[in-house]
């Protein structure tokens, strides 16, 4: 598993915990001690660099992230969304409006992918299907980076 899909579960999860426990922040320590756990190998200083990044930039941005979320889920409250699903969502709209260096297609598969290691059957298909409409309103081109980076 490539070291930035590590970064983008661990950011999940990180978030996903917050949601169960009310708790904001989550103490980052106690999380990656359970995250590497007896017989795991520590997470790499950069994979745990960008988790954080991705997981504070969620943080910071929670309002405008979540209006998309519920512009696009029309149907559905907020909190009726899976917790995993609504994450990874979080995540990867986080990620289309706020990291240019990594192109919208690469940010949605990552997202497809999270989501069917981590959600339901069903998954994988509701948050490419968010997404999708999502990456039309922002307009990025779908296969290129606005800047250089790594995806």
């Amino acid at each position: 598993m490539g070291k930035r899909r590590e970064g983008r579960e661990a950011a999940v999860q990180y978030l996903y915990q917050i949601d169960l426990s009310g708790e904001t922040p989550v103490n980052a320590e106690q999380f990656w001690m359970l995250r590497s756990g007896p017989g795991k190998a520590p997470v790499a200083p950069k994979t745990r660099i960008f988790a954080e990044q991705l997981a504070l930039g969620v943080r910071k941005h929670l309002e405008e992230i979540d209006g998309y979320i519920k512009k696009y889920t029309a149907n559905y409250e907020l909190d009726r969304l899976a917790v995993v699903d609504r994450n990874i969502l979080r995540v990867a709209i986080y990620e289309l409006l706020h990291s240019p260096d990594v192109a919208p297609v690469i940010i949605i598969n990552e997202a497809i992918e999270v989501a069917k290691k981590f959600g339901t059957d069903k998954s994988g298909g509701f948050v490419n299907g968010i997404l999708d409409r999502i990456k039309e309103e922002v307009g990025r081109p779908a296969r290129e980076a606005l800047s250089p980076g790594n995806s």
